[in-house]
């Protein structure tokens, strides 16, 4: 069996290879040289890149040693190797969208997110998968293809999407850490494949230069293997000093008594169990509280987004492009087509309300926790069956993430399977009020700390 290049960030994280990469005991030539064997020792299989820059990297890799050497240093980023999601324009890169239709004039050019990251010094491997138009939740994608989840070689289980390939990147050491996007619950959902995420407040990070789906509820984040690490990244890119681990005594986390623990997998429901007993011995004071109007927000996400889709893209453009898309992402858009502007106008206010209403609820806490996805992740066969699988899935599928959009708030993803017996990966939630962020992240290093930190799969069988 050939040998596995080991993954440059592994021991450290992005704090480490910062440390390493200014004593000069490792470049960002040899970091990016080592992603880019990874990538060809396991992308074969896994399936996570839609385009591979592999030149343009090392030499954007060499540019950057060239730069440190010469006494610039443009911070903890500086150096580190990430993927894109393939929504998000990069100049001298393809960008698709996942898509099969010509999609450029969507996404328009590099926007100021791209070049704040470039200006930060790091190096872009390429760009990963995505659902199509980053509608879906499942990872699946039948225009351009569906990764695979790393923590099962033998069967392909779905990734969680639409950040798909950003996820199997960042927990399978094809990049340092990627960055995705969250309409419904893009970075969260793939909690499915282990992978820690924050989704940032909207309109916090800018999405100009970002292949829309809903522009009311997009933003970015970035999918990193821990909390520790999307902590690097969100204070480099916001240029503040790293956030610390709060403190758990004082610490008041409610527990939403109707809609996130309902119809859980025993192993999701013993796994957020365990969790928030932990949290209770810990001295944290976990508090059950309820949110009826929980239950409207999946028919209040799917009339938002399918609207300002067809927005978007355009009426007549999207009917033309029936035939070129993947007919299960068309045919969950295609309800955008009925949406009448006194319905859309009236589930804004309705969102303002529940912000409202979330804001007031929130009074006193911290945050809420629930479980990311009600379910582990499930075969890609069995949901393309045709005896009902996929409308089946796609009906539970977003249902703890769509709040955090809907109502404004940031929220974070902690992978907790190693707190039972499970193999594999859930995800442990965490929503705070929007502008937040920092606290999410000061919770989430806490939970890591207090968790421990899960396994990592176990890649030799895809080799």
């Amino acid at each position: 069996m050939a040998t596995l290049v080991p993954d440059p960030l592994a021991d450290g994280g992005i704090a480490g290879f910062a440390a390493a990469f200014r004593k000069r005991r490792i470049t960002s030539e040899a970091a990016t040289k080592a992603y880019l064997e990874r990538i060809q020792a396991l992308d074969k299989r896994l399936g996570a890149f839609e385009h591979v820059a592999a030149d343009a990297a090392i030499r954007q890799a060499r540019a950057i040693d060239a730069l440190f050497e010469s006494g610039t240093d443009l911070g903890p980023l500086m150096g580190v190797p990430v993927a894109i999601k393939d929504l998000i324009q990069v100049d001298g890169m393809p960008a698709t969208a996942g898509s099969n239709l010509p999609v450029a004039d969507l996404i328009g050019p590099e926007g100021p997110f791209m070049k704040r990251l470039k200006g930060l010094g790091v190096v872009i491997l390429g760009k990963v998968k995505t659902v199509e138009f980053a509608m879906g939740g499942t990872g699946i994608n039948l225009a351009r293809g569906t990764p695979w989840n790393p923590w099962d070689p033998k069967v392909q289980r779905i990734t969680g999407g639409s950040s798909s390939g950003s996820a199997v990147a960042a927990i399978a050491g094809l990049a340092a850490f990627a960055i995705g996007s969250d309409t419904g619950g893009s970075v969260r959902l793939p909690a499915f494949s282990g992978i820690f995420a924050l989704k940032t407040t909207h309109g916090l990070w800018p999405t100009d230069g970002v292949s829309a789906l809903s522009p009311s509820l997009d933003s970015l984040g970035p999918m990193t293997k821990s909390a520790a690490d999307a902590v690097q990244v969100f204070a480099a890119y916001q240029g503040i000093e790293v956030p610390k681990p709060a403190p758990a005594r004082g610490l008041r986390l409610g527990r939403p008594s109707n809609h996130y623990f309902e119809d859980l997998e025993p192993a999701v429901a013993a796994a957020a169990a365990a969790a928030i007993d932990k949290l209770a011995k810990a001295g944290v004071d976990v508090v059950e509280f309820a949110f009826p109007e929980l239950d409207e927000h999946r028919r209040m996400m799917m009339a938002t987004v399918t609207g300002e889709f067809i927005a978007v893209m355009g009426r007549e453009r999207f009917l033309k492009s029936r035939d070129s898309m993947d007919q299960d992402v068309w045919t969950r858009l295609e309800p955008g087509l009925s949406v009448m502007a006194d319905d859309y106008v009236r589930i804004q206010r309705q969102r303002v309300e529940h912000g409202r209403l979330a804001k007031a609820r929130m009074e006193g806490l911290d945050g809420w926790i629930t479980p990311t996805n009600p379910m582990v992740a499930m075969v890609v066969d069995s949901i393309l069956n045709p005896n009902g699988g996929l409308p089946k899935y796609i009906d539970n599928m977003g249902r703890n993430t769509y709040s955090a959009n809907l109502m404004g708030l940031c929220a974070t993803t902690t992978p907790i399977q190693h707190l039972t017996e499970t193999t594999l990966p859930i995800g442990f939630q965490l929503l705070c009020p929007g502008g937040e962020d920092v606290r999410a992240l000061s919770i989430a290093l806490f939970f890591e700390e207090l968790f421990g930190r899960p396994p990592v799969p176990d890649l030799k069988a895809f080799l």
